[in-house]
């Protein structure tokens, strides 16, 4: 078994003189929650239906799970794209079970996984009701549960917050934290950065078609760290005095998390100085009780990264 569940291989896709795909690669780890991350227009919408054997690349290939993606790899996927599509005039729990065996899913375990899934969305009173007197909210639940009914391994969410409160969209974090616990596979599509990278243990960043950054969030960020520090202190720093000490290239005052107490400052390092020297030059002014590196933001880092390329 591989280690990798989606390996993407130098795809390219042109709309006429648009090329949608430039060269694309990436692979996805087995059990990772994975977020593909970009502006809209990017090309993550064209990607995904790639991936899902919607469309066809001009070339590359698609790996899911060791086999080349057709039709017959929609077995291993669970693919809730951003237009929503439902059949109004169907019950809510004929759909979902539809669904499922039409992935090839096993109808008495698809009524089981069906009832889990109604209960955690507080729908289990309505499944007899037709998907058209639902709420958008509640027929976006219909679709998420229409995705997942039939136990995938590889579970494609394109903007899957949309449409949610924020009540629901804590529900859906809770369902995201189960399917990781169930060793699934979890691809998060979203341009909003901020409200997907929390989750997420690797990203794929893309913008104009091209892709900037794969790999292992924690070591994206640490390769894009600020040398900034995050602290607080029992008393107020002298901040002349502590950028004259020469560790320091900048000091500002900051508002303070809930759970640090004290006097709450945001430091920039001078090139070369360590934390612990850092460390040592406050403490001659007092006691600290907080000290963290700040790490930069999916945002920044995209900011950052299309600056330095012209992009």
């Amino acid at each position: 078994m591989k280690d990798d569940i989606l390996q993407v291989n130098n795809l390219i896709k042109d709309f006429g003189t648009n090329r949608a795909l430039d060269e694309v690669s990436f692979n996805v780890p087995r059990g990772s929650i994975c977020g593909l991350l970009g502006p809209n227009g990017a090309g993550k919408t064209t990607l995904l239906r790639i991936i899902n054997s919607i469309l066809i690349a001009d070339s590359g290939s698609v790996e899911i799970d060791g086999e080349e993606a057709s039709m017959s790899t929609s077995r291993l996927l669970g693919y809730m794209p951003e237009e929503r599509g439902l059949y109004d005039k169907m019950r809510i729990e004929d759909q979902i079970l539809y669904f499922g065996q039409l992935k090839g899913g096993d109808p008495k375990r698809l009524r089981e996984v069906m009832n889990e899934y109604l209960e955690l969305f507080k729908l289990d009173g309505m499944k007899r009701r037709k998907v058209k007197e639902l709420s958008k909210g509640n027929q976006q639940k219909v679709q998420i549960i229409s995705t997942l009914v039939h136990e995938p391994p590889l579970v494609i969410l394109d903007e899957p917050f949309s449409g949610f409160d924020p009540i629901n969209g804590a529900i859906l974090q809770e369902l995201i934290g189960r399917l990781h616990e169930r060793q699934a596979t979890v691809i998060l599509s979203s341009h909003n950065m901020a409200a997907i990278e929390g989750m997420c243990s690797d990203i794929v960043l893309i913008n104009h078609g091209k892709l900037l950054l794969s790999g292992k969030l924690d070591d994206i960020k640490e390769a894009h760290r600020k040398d900034t520090i995050l602290l607080t202190t029992r008393k107020p720093l002298s901040m002349p005095l502590l950028s004259s000490c020469g560790s320091v290239s900048s000091i500002e005052p900051t508002e303070t998390k809930d759970w640090r107490k004290g006097n709450a400052y945001r430091i920039r390092k001078n090139p070369g100085v360590s934390n612990a020297a850092l460390l040592d030059s406050i403490a001659l002014q007092g006691e600290v009780t907080h000290f963290e590196e700040e790490l930069p933001s999916l945002n920044e880092i995209f900011i950052s990264y299309t600056d330095n390329n012209g992009k």
